[in-house]
């Protein structure tokens, strides 16, 4: 027997598949089938379109000037130099200080970068800005408001009524400090001093009455002063907090005027609502609209504004 006839009976046998290229030719026949089933129309159709894009292609391909050789001469244009002064050259150099009038300078110019950087607080501390925010916060709580008008509004408006109201004193110190320092003709520390005195004596005009003038002993006796007898013999650091005290005191004696009338209709409106039975309605619902009836119809934001300005004398 011929062994080589003989599988065995596990043996799993795989005719070789022979190469061919049935699949591509059906393929070919089928995209040949469908060409010659589609109608004229669509045929005209796609001819007119192929003709319309490839025109202007071939046209603007004509149209073209031939393309230059490989090497072509060519300039190089170098620019002019900036105009002198155009732009400011800054140097910012450390060395080691030669004499001790660089020392000083130094420490000056730190002293001055110091107090540039407390310029707000400044500004709210020892202007009319803390009377101003004060009040028209406590307006804003008189009438029941929540949101309207924004903190960042009323801000913005006790900061321009602050600038109204400073602006003779920031006239002075401008003209008798910052043009002079500018020009050369004084040092920093003359224009501190020359800065300074503006402002103390602002700050002087509004204590004036005797709650005012109690801040200022409070102050002095607090660092065994002598009582003083001229706004000279008060120190700026004595001069400030009492300042600060007058104007919280000024502000809240304002603000408890404004709640008077408003207070009195949250009263009304709530013996009403408990005469007829209307316990869980919250009051301030309907006493709101009533306020606002009235602050209008009083102006009230100009009597606010003349008054507030009118305080400071």
């Amino acid at each position: 027997m011929n062994n080589s006839n003989v599988f065995h009976k596990d043996t799993i046998y795989h005719e070789p598949r022979k190469p061919t290229r049935t699949k591509d030719f059906k393929f070919l026949g089928f995209v040949v089938k469908l060409f010659f089933r589609l109608p004229r129309a669509a045929i005209i159709f796609a001819v007119a379109l192929l003709v319309l894009f490839a025109a202007p292609r071939v046209a603007y391909a004509q149209a073209q000037p031939p393309f230059p050789g490989m090497v072509t001469p060519g300039t190089v244009a170098i620019p002019d130099p900036p105009m002198p002064g155009g732009v400011p050259f800054i140097d910012l150099t450390i060395r080691n200080p030669e004499t001790n009038q660089e020392v000083a300078f130094s420490l000056q110019l730190l002293l001055l970068l110091t107090i540039l950087s407390l310029a707000p607080s400044i500004i709210i501390l020892m202007t009319s800005f803390l009377r101003v925010a004060i009040v028209l916060d406590f307006v804003k709580r008189a009438l029941s408001l929540q949101q309207v008008p924004p903190n960042q509004v009323l801000m913005g408006i006790a900061f321009f009524m602050t600038v109204f109201i400073m602006w003779p004193t920031f006239t002075t110190i401008y003209e008798n400090s910052f043009q002079p320092l500018a020009a050369g003709e004084i040092n920093i520390e003359t224009a501190f001093r020359e800065a300074e005195s503006p402002l103390r004596t602002f700050m002087f005009r509004q204590m004036q009455n005797n709650a005012g003038r109690d801040n200022i002993r409070l102050f002095m006796a607090m660092r065994d002063l002598d009582a003083p007898n001229t706004l000279a013999d008060v120190p700026t650091y004595v001069l400030i907090p009492a300042f600060i005290l007058n104007e919280l005191t000024v502000a809240f004696r304002i603000g408890i005027l404004l709640f008077i009338p408003f207070i009195v209709i949250d009263m009304v409106v709530a013996s009403a609502l408990m005469s007829m039975g209307m316990i869980m309605l919250p009051p301030i619902m309907i006493s709101m609209p009533f306020k606002l009836i009235l602050f209008v119809l009083v102006d009230g934001w100009g009597l606010l504004t003349n008054q507030l300005i009118r305080s400071f004398g």
